[in-house]
């Protein structure tokens, strides 16, 4: 057998040979989409009767229809009456707690068709969540791109059932994508295990000391990983986490916590902000917290969508643990943030019912522009340079840009309006890849409710 498999290792490298070992690749195609209203994502006005240029999966050119000069052989795409702005990103998701491959593949299905072309997953069972993220990435599911996180929090938090169902088969705080750290801990090491899940950030969640919060998002800067913390990690306060220098904080009631008596001291406490404290006009504390983190650059992952549903939970049947906070003072802070300058991202931390044909991001857009004030192009610019930027992924996409991927999202209404034209997706590029709506098949019964 062994002379039949050299003999097939011979045919190959003739094989190669024949079409000669340097030849180039196949000519990237090119299209080009004409005539639709540009919304790049920079907050800019809208740019009527625009051209981009795409050459494989990245934009080429990009500019007035009138005034370019355009490939004659290029395919073209009529898109005049249409809106473009770059595709949209949902910088807080949760897909393997536990993992369910076929769910997860249909939420992120819902997603792509909806103009959703990348996703920041925020701690799940990272065994499940990278092989997703490779489907996404070659091409053999419909999905956003997938960017995610290892966690690491204090022995206590591990305590939580939700440890269990991403590190089962083996033991929660000791697997490289969940660890619980201490004063003991070697960090190097722990950081080290992390990147090697393929991890693009470390997320510090619970139970740390500021002074091991600082320490952490130090070396996993050292070593290339972005840290994306919880905007209080109990014991350490919002200010602690903010002066550790993270690059994103998620949850913007925590927050709250910076003015009020007492400091829960760990995760596992209920207690609630005192919204009594904060009072309804803007805090001094609070804005001497938003501008640190103006000048620091930490991004806000506000997620204002988990305390609107999280305040309907708990009028519905109050039992269990209350909300942080109250809906309406999570509107108020982020709008106290946004006006402070501190950029806002478009995160979620939840799903809308599998029955619904567009995924949570909207409603979180929703309610930025509605209840928290932001007006329309910010809100857009959130949910794509924003979002882009929690990634450390700005310099390719986020806006629609020459060199940056063709990630775009082509709808029929106004967005710069209205946000909720963003429910009016015709179809969505992803790397070049055309996903029109009307292709989309939406989520089964038995995708949407398996295991829920």
């Amino acid at each position: 057998m062994a002379w039949r498999r050299l003999e097939a290792w011979a045919a190959a490298l003739a094989i190669c040979a024949a079409h000669g070992a340097g030849a180039a690749e196949p000519a990237a195609k090119v299209v080009i989409y004409q005539g639709a209203t540009l919304i790049d994502g920079t907050g800019a006005p809208p740019r009527p009767e625009q051209a981009i240029v795409v050459e494989g999966e990245r934009i080429a050119a990009v500019g007035s229809l009138t005034a370019m000069s355009l490939p004659a052989e290029a395919e073209t795409v009529d898109a005049r009456g249409l809106f473009v702005l770059p595709g949209l990103i949902d910088t807080h998701v949760h897909m393997a707690t536990p993992p369910n491959p076929p769910r997860a593949e249909a939420l992120m299905r819902r997603q792509l068709y909806s103009g959703v072309t990348a996703v920041r997953d925020m701690a799940d069972d990272t065994r499940s969540v990278a092989e997703l993220q490779r489907r996404a990435r070659v091409g053999e599911i419909p999905a956003p791109d997938v960017y995610f996180a290892a966690l690491m929090a204090g022995p206590s938090f591990f305590t939580d059932p939700r440890t269990l169902a991403v590190s089962r088969g083996d033991t929660p705080g000791k697997v490289p994508w969940m660890q619980a750290i201490d004063e003991t801990t070697d960090l190097p090491l722990a950081v080290a295990m992390a990147r090697g899940t393929y991890a693009t950030a470390i997320k510090i969640y619970a139970n740390l000391p500021g002074e091991l919060v600082k320490r952490i998002t130090a070396e996993a800067h050292r070593q290339g990983m972005r840290v994306w913390a919880h905007s209080a990690v109990f014991p350490a306060s919002p200010r602690d986490v903010i002066d550790a220098g993270v690059d994103v904080s998620s949850h913007v009631c925590p927050i709250a916590y910076q003015v009020s008596e007492k400091m829960p001291a760990s995760y596992q406490d209920p207690t609630p902000v005192d919204e009594a404290r904060l009072g309804r006009g803007d805090h001094p504390q609070m804005a001497a917290l938003f501008d640190a983190m103006k000048a620091k650059g930490v991004v806000l992952d506000a997620t204002v969508r988990v305390y609107a549903e999280g305040e309907k939970r708990w009028k519905a049947n109050p039992k269990g643990r209350p909300p942080r906070c109250s809906a309406d003072t999570a509107y108020r802070l982020t709008s106290h943030a946004f006006r402070r300058g501190v950029e806002i991202s478009t995160g979620t931390d939840g799903d809308t019912d599998w029955r619904e044909a567009y995924p949570s991001l909207h409603e979180e857009l929703e309610l930025l522009a509605g209840k928290a004030g932001m007006p329309p192009l910010q809100v857009i610019r959130s949910a794509t340079l924003v979002a882009a930027k929690t990634l450390g992924r700005e310099a390719e996409m986020g806006t629609v840009a020459p060199r940056k991927l063709a990630n775009l999202v082509f709808v029929t209404k106004d967005p710069s309006k209205d946000v909720g034209a963003l429910r009016t997706v015709a179809f969505t590029v992803k790397r070049g890849q055309v996903f029109r709506r009307v292709d989309y098949r939406p989520i089964s019964e038995a995708e949407g409710i398996e295991h829920e």
